[in-house]
């Protein structure tokens, strides 16, 4: 019987990151409009916390873009700086 472990997070607390893709608000961003733009692609951010999304189980980075802009990430949406 095989058992699939999670890969190990690609990024560590406090590394810069930048993003591959603008990232859009999916809606649960607060105070913006649902797909408005959260982040322009090529943005640099530093990861604040690591987790799981919750249904697909994926590893979810929060990445703070500036002020006030923390933005929930996946692996695929970012790369390191």
């Amino acid at each position: 019987m095989s058992h699939d472990l999670p890969a190990p997070p690609r990024f560590d607390w406090g590394q810069r990151v930048r993003a591959v893709a603008d990232l859009a608000n999916d809606g649960t961003f607060p105070g913006a409009e649902p797909e408005a733009l959260l982040v322009a692609c090529g943005a640099i951010g530093e990861v604040v916390q690591i987790g799981a999304h919750v249904e697909s189980g994926a590893t979810l980075y929060l990445v703070e873009f500036g002020p006030e802009r923390v933005v929930g990430c996946f692996e695929q949406e970012l790369e390191h700086a």
